[in-house]
């Protein structure tokens, strides 16, 4: 992982997360990452204004990772509250009770940067800020790819090994494939 930082997204790092999404087309067919908040799957051209403006009033977070002064990728967390769009959201509400403090809804990597370990540096980049803003319950939705083909760009929350290598335990399946996982993060001390 030489030569790779992680900085969390704010105002400050805000033109290089957007420099990121516009060389991607918005990523996702324009996206913008709005999918897992409120705004939901709506696209068109005021999605980089929502974006920018939900980062700016501080309701949108992610780690950011860097090669050099580029951003080539990010994880998004954020509180439930800030992120109650999930995919498979109705079985998940058949079993759910309270929601968990954080959760984890997407990944991307730039192209030129896949298979080099930005997602993993994401995940944790992700975790120690969740740990400096007072830690708790972490939760996602990740895909078991064992056994399985899968594009990396239908990955969104990425893949379950992921997330078990940096300490997440199973609680349920989530559809076919993807399941619910939690980790304790305990608050880092300031």
């Amino acid at each position: 992982m030489s030569g790779y930082t992680t900085r969390p997204l704010s105002a400050a790092t805000w033109a290089d997360f957007a420099a990121l999404v516009e060389r991607h087309g918005g990523v996702w067919g324009g996206c913008w990452c709005l999918a897992f908040h409120v705004e939901g799957n709506e696209r068109g051209p005021h999605r980089r204004a929502q974006k920018e403006q939900r980062v700016r009033e501080g309701k949108a977070h992610a780690a950011l990772v860097y090669s050099g002064p580029d951003c080539v990728g990010w994880c998004q967390f954020g509180p439930s509250d800030e992120l109650p769009r999930i995919k498979h959201l109705r079985v998940y509400n058949q079993a759910q009770g309270v929601p968990p403090d954080w959760r984890i809804t997407c990944f991307f990597v730039d192209k030129e940067h896949r298979g080099k370990g930005v997602a993993s540096l994401a995940l944790a980049g992700a975790l120690d800020e969740i740990a400096r803003l007072g830690g708790g319950l972490v939760e996602s939705y990740p895909e078991d790819t064992t056994d399985r083909k899968v594009s990396p760009s239908f990955l969104h929350n990425s893949r379950l090994a992921l997330f078990e290598q940096q300490g997440f335990a199973r609680v349920r399946a989530l559809g076919k494939n993807h399941w619910v996982v939690s980790k304790q993060v305990a608050a880092r001390k300031r």
